[in-house]
C-alpha cells in the first residue's frame, strides 16, 4: 500500500516538473521519472513499502546516477549488483549530446552514489536490512545541464524555482505522509533546508544532515564514510 502511494505520488510530480519552462543558461533539462519510469518504479516498489523510521533526501539526480537509471543516487554497479535492479531505460525528450544517456551501460561512475550506498552496505550487509528502517529519495527529479556542466536546483533564478520547489514540496509532504519516519535527514545543508521547510508543522518529525557525498567536497573526499557515521550516531539513529 505505501509503495503503491509512492508510484501515486511520483507520477503526479513527474507531470508537474515537465510542464515547467527553464530558460537560459539551462540548455537542457533531464526528468529520469520519465524516461527512466520502469527502473524507478521497480525501486519503489521493491523498497518502498511499508513505514520508515529514516527517510534520507538528497537534492537532485547525478549525470552519471539517476539520470541514467532513475534510481537515487544510482551508481550503477550498486543499483544493479546491490539493490539488484534492472530494467529498460529510454531517452530524454532533448538529448545532451555532452551527457548522453546510456542506462545501465553508462561506465562512468556516480561518486556520491558509490559512497552512499557502500556506506549502507558495509553497514547492513544487504538492502533488506538496510531498507528494514531507512529509504533514500531526491527532493528534486530533475537534472539541469548548461551545456557539459551540471546545474544544481538551487542556482536557477528564483523565478524558475519557485513553481519547481512548490511541487516538490508537495511530492516530499506526500512521501513523508505515506513513510510516517521519525527523522528526515537531508544530504546536504540545501536538502536539509528544503525538507525543513516543507515540513514545517508535521508533529513530532525530526530533521538533521549528513554532510554530501560528492567529490566535490574536500571534507567528504576525507573519508566521507566516517563522517556520516559520526554524524548519525551523534543524532542518535544510529548506534556507535
Amino acid at each position: 500500500m505505501t509503495a503503491r502511494l509512492l508510484i501515486d505520488a511520483a507520477r503526479e510530480l513527474s507531470a508537474a516538473v515537465d510542464a515547467l519552462p527553464f530558460a537560459a543558461p539551462v540548455t537542457h533539462v533531464y526528468n529520469p521519472l520519465d524516461y527512466a519510469w520502469e527502473v524507478h518504479r521497480r525501486y519503489l516498489e521493491r523498497y518502498g513499502d511499508g513505514r520508515r523510521r529514516v527517510v534520507f533526501i538528497g537534492m537532485n539526480p547525478g549525470p552519471f546516477g539517476m539520470a541514467q537509471i532513475g534510481v537515487p543516487f544510482g551508481e550503477i554497479a550498486s543499483a544493479r549488483d546491490w539493490l539488484r535492479l534492472e530494467g529498460p531505460v529510454g531517452q530524454p525528450h532533448v538529448v545532451n549530446p555532452k551527457r548522453p544517456v546510456e542506462g545501465f551501460a553508462c561506465a562512468r561512475s556516480e561518486v556520491s552514489g558509490q559512497r552512499l550506498w557502500g556506506l549502507f552496505r558495509a553497514r547492513y550487509g544487504t538492502p533488506e536490512a538496510f531498507f528494514a528502517e531507512h529509504f533514500v529519495a531526491n527532493y528534486c527529479p530533475l537534472v539541469f545541464f548548461e551545456g557539459g556542466r551540471n546545474l544544481t536546483p538551487d542556482k536557477l533564478p528564483v523565478a524558475e524555482q519557485r513553481p519547481l520547489l512548490a511541487a516538490c514540496d508537495t511530492h516530499l509532504r506526500s512521501l513523508v505522509g505515506a513513510l510516517q519516519p521519525e527523522w528526515v535527514i537531508g544530504i546536504g545543508n540545501w536538502a536539509e533546508k528544503r525538507a525543513a521547510e516543507a515540513l514545517a508543522g508535521l508533529p513530532g518529525l525530526k530533521f538533521g544532515r549528513v554532510l554530501h557525498p560528492s567529490p566535490a567536497s574536500p571534507a567528504a573526499n576525507r573519508g566521507w564514510a566516517e563522517a556520516a557515521t559520526r554524524q548519525l550516531t551523534e543524532l542518535g539513529i544510529w548506534r556507535s
